[in-house]
């Protein structure tokens, strides 16, 4: 059999843990493995074989796994629910002072309440979301 087979067989045989475990790294090193069959398929020495395989394996878990992990942890841009309307603006219906008043937020109507304790927001200011505690928007 030729050697460009094997490799094949190695990157299939590396293919069914990155299916079983998910781990990324048995899918990089099936990829170096492809890379080994085509260096065999296109007549290099074996020494050239395991040298692209070991480099194309090394160079994508280098740069692949710290993007990956890197992704993992960062918070996906879409907020949804109360999470979405943190930082919107709305529009005063009824006076908002630090007892409470209406705002319309997001097309609908919600009760809300002024972060300063001091402050008050005549009907049609404008006002930013600070955050949402309960069913009342906390405004400024």
């Amino acid at each position: 059999m030729d050697a460009w087979v094997w490799w094949l067989i190695a990157a299939v045989g590396l293919g069914i843990p990155l299916v079983l475990t998910a781990m990324p790294e048995f899918g990089m090193l099936a990829v170096g493995a492809i890379a080994g069959a085509v260096v065999a398929g296109l007549g290099g020495g074996a020494v050239a074989q395991v040298a692209v395989f070991a480099v194309v394996s090394t160079a994508l878990i280098l740069v692949v796994r710290p993007i990956a992990r890197r992704m993992q942890t960062q918070r996906p841009e879409l907020r949804s629910g109360v999470d979405a309307l943190t930082g919107r603006q709305a529009i005063v219906l009824e006076t908002v002072d630090a007892h409470g008043g209406r705002i319309k937020l997001a097309g609908e109507v919600w009760s809300a309440r002024a972060l300063d304790t001091s402050a008050t927001y005549e009907p049609g200011a404008q006002v930013d979301v600070v955050e949402i505690d309960g069913a009342t928007a906390v405004v400024m």
